[in-house]
């Protein structure tokens, strides 16, 4: 493996941990941790970790400065080996170091924005689903493929259904809707929902995750290799995780794991497809 794909690897595993992390904000309210200062904390660049609240969220900022530094890393060796400044490397590096950057600088304006908008739902979720485009992104640079050759209808349509899933849980998640409805498969035991918007989005996350379980399966049947029996196994896991949140009155434990494993969900699916 080169240098160049070992510094990709490292910095989509940081990212998909900041993920994790910024789930971790969310479910314990840490996000305004830091108050609404940024990129400070509190007014400082160290400030005092006398609460639990500024410790996650001072963490899951400084998770996102290495994340930063990686990609900054990686589009910077990526511009080195291209002028040929060194030829050690085993190959030529492509596009998706550059493509990764740019979506770091979308992703600290968001970041930004959310802290000093004191966290409105939509700023969340456009800076969740950034953060999974950056992830997809570092995983294409890492394995050193764009993959458009094997760009095949069925895995283009479980990513894209995935990536959706993931948007509306997490509009699900800050708008307050996870529990909007109770029961499980069905929402309050109906199939047309009538108890309000809350619990319309939260049916269409629920109707989004049955559908990409179902794309799956159809890929992993139709598929000799084994990364779409993997996301497959990992599908029905997140499914069954979203069940036992629903029925046990949303621990945060589960609510956790449900991004941890929602977030390696999406990474199969973008290595399976290559």
């Amino acid at each position: 493996m080169t240098r160049f794909r070992r510094l990709a690897w490292a910095a989509a595993v940081c990212t998909y941990l900041l993920i994790v992390l910024g789930a971790i904000v969310r479910i314990t309210g840490s996000g305004l941790g830091c108050g609404d200062h940024w990129p400070l904390c509190n007014g400082r660049l160290f400030p005092p970790l006398d609460d639990i609240g500024t410790v996650i969220e001072w963490g899951h900022r400084l998770v996102a400065a290495l994340v930063s530094i990686l990609v900054a890393a990686l589009a910077g060796y990526a511009s080195w080996l291209r002028t040929g400044a060194r030829s050690t490397e085993q190959d030529v590096p492509g596009q998706m170091a550059y493509v990764a950057l740019a979506l770091l600088v979308v992703q600290i304006v968001l970041g930004a924005i959310t802290v000093k908008l004191e966290l409105p739902p939509w700023s969340v979720v456009l800076h969740l689903g950034t953060a999974m485009l950056l992830l997809a992104t570092l995983l294409i640079a890492a394995t050193g493929r764009v993959g458009a050759q094997h760009a095949a209808p069925l895995p283009v349509t479980v990513l894209v259904l995935a990536f959706v899933t993931v948007l509306f849980g997490a509009l699900t998640a800050n708008l307050g809707a996870a529990a909007a409805c109770h029961g499980f498969p069905l929402c309050n035991g109906q199939l047309w929902i009538t108890a309000g918007p809350l619990a319309l989005i939260q049916w269409i996350h629920r109707l989004l995750a049955y559908s990409l379980a179902i794309a799956a399966l159809v890929w992993a049947v139709r598929a000799p290799q084994r990364g779409p029996k993997v996301v497959l196994g990992l599908v029905v896991l997140q499914i069954g995780i979203g069940a036992a949140i629903v029925l046990l009155g949303l621990p945060s434990g589960l609510q956790a794991a449900h991004v941890a494993i929602g977030a390696a969900v999406w990474s199969g699916i973008v290595l399976a497809s290559r």
